[in-house]
């Protein structure tokens, strides 16, 4: 049997009363971000994603029918959003740490959904980076695997800000039109 006070907390957070909800969000605030950065590591991800949680979980409230506590449906979505987050996090690292971000969201669609051996699009990918000029690798390396900022790069390239984005432009272009042209 669900508690009252439950159903009562569930119907007031979805008729938008805002004490309701304050109240919900500051008694579990904590816990859910503990829980999300004994995961992450990541002061400021685990922000971010217990707020993602909170807005994922009022979301969900009217679908919810008390299989479950308030609480233990609540760390539910906190469990799917970090591991969710994790996964991103190895695809991006593992698989596509040649990529620039935008073509990474996009790949992970084509072909991790599909189950394309991963394998091969390493070998693909290595063969477009070893295809393209040193000043066009340095820079995506520099920019995408070491996440070293325009500023810098631009320093250790000696060439303006504005340059060193241009540079990066059309690296980013050649990358995305070799990568096109492969089988």
């Amino acid at each position: 049997m669900v508690p009252e006070k439950e159903k009562e907390i569930v119907n007031n957070i979805i008729k938008k009363d805002q004490k309701t909800l304050l109240e919900f969000y500051q008694r579990y605030q904590h816990p859910v971000f503990n829980f999300i950065f004994r995961q992450t590591k990541d002061y400021h991800l685990s922000e971010e994603l217990t707020q993602d949680v909170f807005i994922d979980f009022i979301e969900a409230l009217r679908d919810f029918r008390f299989q479950a506590s308030l609480k233990t449906f609540l760390f539910a979505i906190a469990k799917n959003k970090t591991v969710d987050w994790i996964r991103k996090k190895k695809i991006k690292k593992v698989i596509f740490s040649a990529l620039p971000a935008y073509i990474v969201e996009g790949l992970k669609v084509v072909f991790i959904d599909e189950e394309i051996d991963k394998k091969e699009l390493a070998k693909k990918i290595k063969k477009v980076f070893e295809s393209l000029p040193n000043d066009y690798r340095f820079i995506l390396r520099q920019k995408y695997i070491d996440e070293v900022k325009i500023i810098e790069i631009a320093k250790k390239l000696q060439l303006g800000f504005k340059a060193t984005e241009s540079l990066l432009f059309r690296a980013r272009q050649a990358f995305i039109k070799v990568f096109r042209g492969l089988p």
